[in-house]
């Protein structure tokens, strides 16, 4: 584990940047009609609840020395009635505090969900995917406890003990004083000891984040092929283990930190009792002693009051640990969100779609690598042509893609759609202007209609089938013992490269784009597919603007213009004839290939 993780100090300044109170009370604030309801409930039922030690003393200092059976009934009926009510309340309560919890966790997971969808390719490029699972499930589900069981039993227990402590002074202020003495004391320990476990719960939801990342990374279809391949299957178990280890040691402790002190805690509220009836002996030899039914309803009422006193100690400790998973979940709400649509979007309707696209000196650099990944690029594409984009590794044409599909936004310079800034264009028009098929195309664990659909939830069976045969896969998925049914498993494991990429190429097909960006999209097709797919898409293409980034240069020969790049610029840019007869960058790059 990083020094990040084990430092509390560290800690401290994530969780004070994050988490206030205020935030996450904000977090209960939509339903505070439902939450007053339900406290109005706890306190009813505290306050039902008292009734049974005056009860009690009533039937120990009058009915039963006076030997009056009638009252006797009376008060027997008269627990029986408090204990019926205390009951049925405490079940409504329970109810209604569980369905405000699930409600409140229910908003949270989705805004967090809706974020993260929100943030820049920037962010998950440098996230581990693992890590983001565990914060939108696991953080999330650790404070189930919180917002349902844990505020139901804090309202109940701090209503329990205010209204027990009211009464305990009614019945005898001298005792009282005695008996709430020891809660300083205990406050204190609780205290010390939940700050320990919060720093603790912290590394233990971390060090479960990396176990949610070794598995998604090795019981995945690639992480099995790879380690098999490999021989290395061991020692990703060897690793695994180490990293159950560390989070079991790391639970144990946060459970057991500080548990020593705790015991304090235990063992004052364990001889009250027997002090309390000490204190009364001791009172009895005064001019002024307490009944024998009042030290019975004394000790009835110290049973009421330690309970949930002592619930609400551990309680302030359990949910000092929840502050490390709002921590986690609230750093990552906090993210700034790079890629907005403004409020005043420009929107194109489909139909006056043109799909004309240009360049104006745009550049882009990566934080990661400071320097510029493409400089001052100028480029008029115009409605209907075909623009192929190429160059060696690195030089720029992979990231000027993620660019026209904003999945970064520029530092410098704009991109045009049919002359409005990407920008200023809300994200549907960006969405129906422009179809995007990569060269590592990432299909859903799902059946080969539903990835289909996925581009267009409405299409129909006859639509998907004509998309399918544009991209050259409708035969193969014909002959499939459930056709379009199939189930294409984990990322497509049930498919070829190149049969991943037609399904990928027929899905945004389907969409009917204006401008059709292929990124290396027929790199894992053999020659005979490949250029059965250039003629489907030539038809295809027709009217239709197209810009095809490009490693194997066969497949652009005939494209309008070819631009080539190099270390983030453009340096050639004509024909395939007239840049061969340069015998600059591109000639080299079509002797090379």
């Amino acid at each position: 584990m990083s020094d990040h993780l084990n430092d509390p100090d560290a800690y401290d300044g994530l969780a004070a940047r994050h988490v206030s109170m205020r935030r996450v009370l904000a977090l209960f604030a939509p339903y505070r009609k439902r939450i007053a309801m339900v406290m109005l409930l706890m306190v009813v039922a505290s306050a039902t609840g008292l009734a049974g030690p005056f009860l009690l003393r009533a039937i120990i200092d009058q009915a039963l020395p006076q030997n009056d059976i009638g009252l006797l009934l009376w008060l027997v009926a008269g627990m029986v009635l408090v204990a019926l009510l205390s009951a049925i309340i405490g079940a409504g309560q329970v109810i209604l505090s569980s369905r405000i919890g699930q409600t409140v966790l229910h908003d949270l997971r989705v805004r967090l969900y809706a974020h993260l969808q929100s943030l820049s390719l920037r962010f998950f490029t440098g996230t581990r995917v693992g890590e983001v699972q565990s914060r939108i499930a696991s953080d999330i589900d650790g404070l189930q406890s919180l917002v349902t069981d844990t505020a139901n039993e804090l309202g109940r227990s701090l209503s329990a003990v205010i209204m027990t402590a009211i009464a305990i002074l009614i019945l005898d202020w001298r005792l009282a004083l005695f008996v709430l003495f020891i809660v300083p004391g205990t406050v204190f320990i609780s205290s010390r000891v939940a700050r320990m476990r919060e720093a603790l719960t912290y590394q233990q939801q971390a060090r479960a984040a990396d176990m949610s990342v070794a598995v998604q990374e090795t019981l995945s279809a690639s992480g099995i092929i790879l380690a098999r391949t490999m021989g290395r299957g061991a020692h990703l178990t060897q690793r695994f283990a180490r990293i159950s280890k560390d989070l079991a040691k790391l639970e144990m402790k946060s459970r057991t930190a500080g548990e020593w002190q705790w015991s304090l805690i235990g063992l004052a509220l364990a001889i009250l009792p027997a002090m309390t009836l000490l204190a009364g002996g001791l009172l009895m030899q005064t001019g002024n002693p307490a009944s024998i039914g009042t030290l019975v309803a004394m000790i009835a009422l110290q049973e009421q009051l330690l309970w949930p006193f002592e619930q609400l100690l551990e309680i302030g400790r359990d949910t000092r640990k929840t502050r490390a998973l709002f921590a986690r979940i609230f750093e990552y709400l906090d993210k700034p969100v790079e890629i907005t649509e403004r409020a005043d979007a420009v929107t194109i309707p489909r139909a006056a779609m043109r799909g004309d696209v240009a360049l104006d000196h745009v550049s882009f650099a990566y934080r990661e690598e400071g320097r510029p990944a493409v400089h001052d690029i100028s480029l008029s594409i115009p409605a209907g042509s075909h623009v192929a984009i190429v160059g060696p590794t690195g030089s720029g044409k992979t990231t000027l893609g993620y660019l026209l599909a904003r999945l970064y936004d520029v530092d410098s310079g704009a991109i045009r759609f049919d002359g409005v800034d990407l920008r200023d264009l809300s994200f549907q028009s960006l969405s129906d202007m422009l179809g995007v098929v990569s060269q590592d195309p990432y299909l859903l664990h799902a059946s080969v209609a539903e990835n289909l659909r996925f581009a267009k939830p409405e299409a129909s069976d006859d639509e998907l089938v004509v998309a399918a045969r544009i991209a050259q896969i409708h035969d193969h998925v014909a002959s499939l013992p459930e056709g379009y049914d199939t189930l294409v498993g984990d990322d497509g494991y049930r498919f070829s490269g190149g049969e991943k990429q037609r399904l990928a190429l027929a899905r945004t097909i389907l969409r009917d784009p204006r401008v059709l960006l292929l990124d290396e999209a027929t790199s894992a097709l053999d020659t005979r597919t490949e250029r059965a797919m250039s003629q489907a898409l030539d038809q295809m293409s027709k009217g239709r603007t197209t810009i095809t980034i490009a490693h194997r240069l066969s497949t652009i020969r005939h494209a309008d213009l070819i631009v080539v790049m190099q270390a983030g610029r453009i340096v050639e840019q004509g024909s395939h004839d007239r840049l061969m007869a340069l015998d600059g960058v591109y000639a080299g790059l079509t002797r090379g290939a």
